[in-house]
Parts: C-alpha cells; structure tokens; sequence
C-alpha cells in the first residue's frame, strides 16, 4: 500500500470517529427535555364525553282517507282568501277597483309626449304601444298600480306599489318624462 492511500485511510478512521463522538454528545444533550416530555405524556388523562344514545325512532302513521287532500282546490282556494286578507289595505282598494288601459304597460314601455290643458284641467299625453291616450290626475298606468299624482308641462309623477326585500307592500315614487321629438 502507499504512503499517500494509508494517509487516506487513516483521515478516514479519524473523521468517522469524531463524527461518532459529536453524534452520541448532540443524542445526551436534550435528555432532560426528553424525561419532561415523557412526564406530561404519563400525567395527561383525556376526558372524552360519552356520545348520547340515540332517541327512538317513533314512526308516524298516514292515512290519506282521514284528512284532507293537500292538493285539492278546495284547500288551495282557502290559502288564496287567507293570503288576500292579510294584505296591505293600500293593495285591497288596489285589487277591487277595474284595471285602466295604461295598466297593461310598464312604465319603460309608457312615454309622455306632451300635455294639454282643457277647461282648467291638466292632461298628460301619454303615448303606449301605437296608441296614444289622455291622462289626468287620479288615473293609473303602469303596471304595479301606479296611480297619477301629479302633472307638469315636463312630467307626469305616480306613485307605485311595490314589493320591498320583506314582502311588505310600500308606496315608491315614479316620475314619467318628456320625451322630445326626434322628428
């Protein structure tokens, strides 16, 4: 063997060797920690809480000739009458009276074209469809029971009935424009 090759080997020997030592130091180094975590692990007693039995089922029995029919009109129409008269009296008076021509349209669909005034009266020209219709205040148009309050040279205000986020019925302010010419 060479001089050089048993140098080798001997540096080899020596490394393994204080790598063995440095090792077996670092494992002795945290011994304390380790027989405190093995103290707590002994001491922990989990509480588990017993999972409750489960309730008897009791089954309910259905005998379809002994009650009413959920689909029947009969009890379909009862509902309805119900539903009516919880409404709003604003929508009751709504509800009875005959529908308007204008009615038939929303308001998008609805445009002033101009106004008139015979023997004192103010009239709005409203123009709907091809047709075109003279309106005054008290009249309706449009199709969530908006009743004409007001009426100008240049608009034509109605108050709506609408639906808010809850279901309640409110009043809500409308306002039809003038609609110029493009002739």
């Amino acid at each position: 063997m060479s001089a050089q090759h048993h140098n080798l080997r001997l540096r080899l020997i020596v490394l393994a060797t204080l790598s063995a030592a440095f090792l077996s130091a670092c494992g002795h180094q945290h011994e304390d920690l380790r027989a405190w975590m093995a103290q707590q692990r002994a001491s922990m007693h989990p509480h588990i809480k017993p999972i409750e039995p489960p309730k008897p089922f009791i089954p309910a029995t259905y005998d379809p000739t002994a009650g009413t029919d959920p689909f029947s009109s009969a009890k379909l129409e009862v509902g309805v009458k119900q539903e009516v008269q919880q409404l709003n009296p604003l929508l009751q008076a709504e509800l009875a009276r005959p529908k308007q021509p204008l009615e038939a349209y929303s308001l998008d669909q609805i445009q002033m074209v101009g106004s008139v005034k015979v023997k004192g009266r103010q009239y709005a020209l409203l123009k709907a469809g091809n047709l075109l219709y003279r309106a005054h205040v008290g009249e309706y148009a449009g199709q969530h029971f908006g009743k004409i309050t007001k009426i100008t040279d240049s608009e034509v205000d109605l108050r709506e009935l609408v639906q808010d986020a809850t279901g309640d019925w409110v009043e809500h302010p409308a306002t039809l424009q003038l609609q110029e010419s493009t002739q």
